[in-house]
């Protein structure tokens, strides 16, 4: 199994309930552990003088603007600050946890985004300049079998290496999916702070892979990565994902057994 923590429950803790969940996966089939902290990356950047820019692709997709500072105060948060104190809770919890990013071992290697096309406060498409955001082209998972053989669960912040080895932002979902498929994960598990998606004012518990792609452009903010990076994910192999609440009484075993949250399949 491959677990997405996103931000919002970093920020309020790990439950005993979820760190119990996770003890249970990693004794019985592996699993790991791909966290997000976008939030907090825009309050620290801010904090240091730095605002963040967000821009929105022709398709809908809202995301950070990286230049070159904005990268490195990425990398910063999410590899250090957030990466770490994830790591030192589930070890104080009897966990094996060992922190990396995407950079170590080059787990995570991406293209470089030159150009954006994106659509403007005016409505108009623009072609911008790409800065440091790129799109996951490979993962090695020898470093991530390895750990997992030996014991280990492992916790990966969502930093790539591009083509010049430089550092790039890698969406933290679709960091996720790419992992999963590449290791042939089961199941993705993207846990958030609702308990699924919703169509038309209700919370729907299943929906297939032609569906989840047409939804995308329309879902709204946050979803729309979700549902982009389960459809990656079901495509590389990966049997069923499921988007659902990270705050509830055991979370990944209903997501497993799926009592809660939406799952996707390819049917």
């Amino acid at each position: 199994m491959v677990l997405k923590i996103g931000g919002d429950i970093y920020k309020r803790g790990l439950s005993e309930s979820l760190i119990a969940d996770v003890k249970d996966f990693f004794l019985h089939g592996g699993i790991v552990i791909v966290h997000g902290g976008g939030d907090e990356v825009t309050e620290i950047a801010e904090k240091l003088g730095k605002k963040q820019v967000f821009v929105t692709s022709p398709s809908g997709i809202r995301s950070r603007y990286t230049d070159k500072e904005t990268v490195e105060i990425y990398m910063m948060v999410m590899a250090g600050r957030i990466n770490k104190l994830i790591v030192q809770r589930l070890i104080s919890c009897g966990l094996p946890a060992i922190g990396l990013s995407g950079i170590d071992g080059s787990i995570l290697r991406a293209s470089r985004k030159k150009r954006l096309l994106i659509i403007d406060e005016r409505g108009r498409k623009r072609i911008i300049e790409g800065g440091y955001t790129g799109k996951i082209n490979k993962v090695n998972t020898e470093v991530l079998r390895l750990l997992l053989k030996n014991g280990y669960l492992p916790v990966v912040a969502p930093i790539a290496l591009g083509e010049e080895n430089e550092l790039l932002n890698v969406d933290s979902d679709r960091v996720a999916a790419s992992i999963a498929g590449a290791l042939k994960a089961e199941s993705l598990i993207l846990l958030t702070d609702v308990k699924g998606v919703m169509i038309d004012g209700r919370y729907v518990e299943k929906i297939s892979l032609r569906k989840a792609e047409s939804l995308i452009s329309t879902i709204g903010f946050g979803m729309d990565k979700k549902l982009l990076a389960s459809t990656e994910a079901l495509k590389s192999g990966v049997k069923k994902a499921v988007i659902t609440s990270g705050f509830v009484e055991s979370p990944i075993k209903k997501a497993a057994n799926q009592t809660l949250g939406t799952v996707i399949t390819l049917e």
